[in-house]
């Protein structure tokens, strides 16, 4: 068995039902990554997320974030649950990846008990992993390193686990045999552009962060008023994050539920009550949402949201 297969072995056997590896070129960073990224930093689409464009060439080239980066392994877990969500009056919705437990520890608790692995495989390795929060085009190398294709709606999709992949990497200088890049099969499907209640999806596989509801929920720290009551009032009931685009694809009627027990929801997860989360203090939400990615939009984040979406229900 090759190394390679052998670290495949190893992932699958940690949980990750995605796993495959990508070359990272010696010369230069892969053609075309950077000069994307470059362009929708330039139309000002990362809105106040102004880590986005902190040194966009180091983001497009795991060989400046690791010297002598020669592989990307990246993994994927599944987190669809097959739950479906609690809709109607006084429901808020939440995006399907915060149903459970913080994911960035779920995965990244696994990378390391990966990378240690590796480093008994091959102990002259060096490796460093990461999940979501690395400067690392995480998308981009898993579909090079054939978990899946970037679709129209900018997210990865898998063939298998349709678009419900959480996503980590490990950058290494092991010269491994990579996998075949995953090949785009969206076609002439426009779903998920149609799907958008903001119209996020300025064209196909390009996203305005400003305009999309998971922007506007989590990363835009501003008050309710500073939200264009254009984009405030298709936002609907959500109040953290969104997975309208994903829904409405295709390949997400494939996949199977994930045995994950740590991605399962909670009662306030599946079926959020606007008025319960309203009234919530800063101690009940730490302590509620102490391992949830929820955290991240904060208590007055969190609150701005639900007073939209109440707004919304009464239109």
């Amino acid at each position: 068995m090759s190394l390679a297969e052998a670290i495949k072995d190893e992932a699958r056997a940690l949980g990750f039902q995605a796993v495959g590896i990508a070359t990272v070129p010696s010369s230069a960073a892969p053609a075309g990554l950077f000069d994307r990224l470059q362009e929708w930093l330039r139309r000002g689409y990362h809105g106040t997320m102004a880590w986005m464009s902190r040194d966009p060439a180091r983001r497009a080239d795991p060989r400046s974030v690791l010297p002598g980066c020669r592989s990307l392994i990246s993994v994927g877990m599944n987190y669809d649950t097959g739950h479906r969500a609690t809709e109607g009056p006084g429901y808020g919705r939440i995006a399907r990846y915060a149903w459970g437990q913080d994911y960035h520890r779920v995965l990244g608790d696994r990378l390391k008990r990966l990378e240690s692995r590796i480093h008994e495989l091959a102990p002259d390795a060096t490796t460093r992993s990461y999940v979501d929060t690395g400067p690392v085009m995480e998308k981009a190398w898993a579909q090079r390193a054939g978990l899946g294709w970037i679709g129209k709606h900018s997210n990865l999709v898998s063939s298998g686990y349709g678009s419900w992949l959480l996503l980590g990497e490990i950058l290494t200088t092991l010269e491994l045999a990579p996998d075949e890049p995953a090949t785009d099969l969206c076609g002439s499907c426009t779903l998920c552009l149609q799907a958008c209640p903001t119209g996020a999806i300025v064209e196909p596989y390009v996203v305005d962060a400003t305009r999309c509801i998971s922007y506007l929920t989590i990363e835009f720290r501003g008050p309710g008023d500073d939200i264009p009551t254009e984009l405030s009032s298709q936002m609907g009931n959500h109040i953290f994050g969104c997975d309208d685009c994903l829904d409405i694809c295709p390949f997400n009627l494939r996949g199977e539920a994930t045995t994950e027990a740590a991605f399962l929801p909670s009662p306030t997860t599946l079926a959020p009550r606007l008025d319960e989360l309203a009234a919530l203090d800063e101690a009940t939400f730490a302590g509620r949402f102490q391992s949830s990615p929820i955290r991240r939009a904060k208590l007055p984040g969190l609150q701005r949201n639900i007073a939209i979406a109440r707004s919304n229900q009464r239109l």
